[in-house]
């Protein structure tokens, strides 16, 4: 990215303490998906929060389809940062493809990272053989019909579905982050995100990780995160949230607080 990339992903420090944390957003949100969590962790750290290149909150002339054809440079974009910051050391939670993006970035940079929290991650969404992603590749492919074919009614039927529980302000949310997006754009990344498979990555991991994932998550199945553990090279535990939907965040700020919070000591 040939452009100053603290500008262009909208990053932003604050906090208080001294260490430094960084919140990374997952598909179809941008970083104010943080600011029910933020309040609780301002005192003890320096956060860092920034944009996905292919947010709705960057300006879309940033977004190089030849580059972003895979997860790899997403990774430079945090690695870039975080070196542009001068940060040595940081804990990093990621939500979905950032979970995903901060674990292939720890595999290059072991050092950076103290601690990966990984909120509804998956290495895979399609199912294969003896892996339970949650998707059929028929089902996948209805989903990317729909985004081309109408957008906008997509985004109505999709936003309520992933953010699962009965929180009106939390689709809203989603919903309002998600028209923000170029619908190309969003498919693009869509694409990207659900044809994906890293699962021959996760043995390389060494930093410990926490893996977060709520009860019932349309997009998750919970089967996914003990493969995680299970596959994840380094000291790895698992949260399940008492909660439902992909984004809890946005619609359980409650519950995932006090967890987060273990998931950092």
């Amino acid at each position: 990215m040939g452009i100053n990339i603290l500008e262009a992903l909208n990053v932003r420090v604050v906090g208080n303490g001294e260490k430094f944390l960084v919140l990374a957003h997952g598909f179809g949100t941008d970083q104010s998906a943080w600011q029910k969590i933020l309040p609780y962790f301002m005192p003890n750290y320096r956060i860092i929060l920034y944009d996905l290149v292919c947010a709705g909150s960057v300006n879309p002339d940033y977004f190089d389809f030849r580059r972003y054809t895979g997860l790899d440079a997403y990774v430079d974009d945090l690695l870039h940062i975080l070196d542009a910051l001068g940060v040595e050391k940081c804990a990093y939670v990621g939500h979905s493809v950032s979970a995903m993006i901060g674990i292939l970035a720890s595999i290059r940079r072991p050092n950076l990272f103290s601690k990966l929290v990984l909120i509804g991650a998956s290495p895979r969404f399609l199912n294969d053989n003896d892996y339970h992603g949650g998707f059929e590749r028929a089902e996948i492919e209805e989903l990317f019909t729909a985004m081309e074919e109408n957008y906008k009614a997509w985004v109505n039927g999709f936003a309520p579905l992933a953010v699962g529980a009965d929180v009106p302000t939390a689709v809203r949310e989603f919903s309002r982050t998600l028209f923000n997006m170029r619908p190309d754009i969003s498919l693009f990344v869509c694409r990207t995100v659900f044809n994906s498979d890293l699962r021959g990555y996760l043995g390389l991991v060494k930093v410990p990780c926490c893996i977060i994932q709520s009860a019932k998550d349309c997009s998750v199945p919970l089967k996914v995160a003990t493969y995680l553990k299970t596959h994840l090279g380094g000291r790895n535990t698992v949260e399940i949230l008492h909660s439902e939907g992909h984004l809890p965040h946005l619609s359980a700020p409650t519950f995932l607080v006090p967890v987060l919070k273990r998931a950092l000591r």
